[in-house]
């Protein structure tokens, strides 16, 4: 019946994953508070004034700081993987490993000495 055999189950996957989003959007457009008010024109919708204008500049140590975050995560995204299947790979893929912690470290000790670790 089916034409791709063993692939029924990646369609309805695909299906529900699809149709969760779709019907999440719905729900909340048919749930929504449907009055709008001066409130809700507003740049927080929190019932307090805002103060100041809404094009304010920030800091760069914010973003160096959540760039240094991003890093480091995406190490333990990359490096996971390699640690369960570590067994079953060679020497060559341990040495890659350490070429790209070593990699990552460089990067520490370059955002460390520009001062992007410090909160204060």
């Amino acid at each position: 019946m089916f034409v791709l055999s063993g692939y029924e189950y990646f369609l309805g996957f695909l299906l529900l994953c699809s149709s969760v989003p779709v019907l999440a959007l719905g729900a909340s457009y048919i749930l929504r508070p449907k009055g709008v008010g001066p409130e809700c024109r507003t740049t927080y919708e929190s019932a307090v004034e805002p103060v100041g204008g809404a094009w304010i500049q920030f800091n760069i140590r914010y973003y160096m700081f959540a760039l240094v975050f991003v890093i480091f995560d995406v190490e333990t995204v990359f490096l996971y993987p390699w640690a369960v299947a570590f067994s079953k790979l060679g020497l060559l893929a341990f040495i890659e490993a350490l070429i790209f912690i070593a990699i990552l470290v460089v990067g520490l000790v370059y955002a460390w000495r520009k001062g992007a670790l410090e909160w204060s």
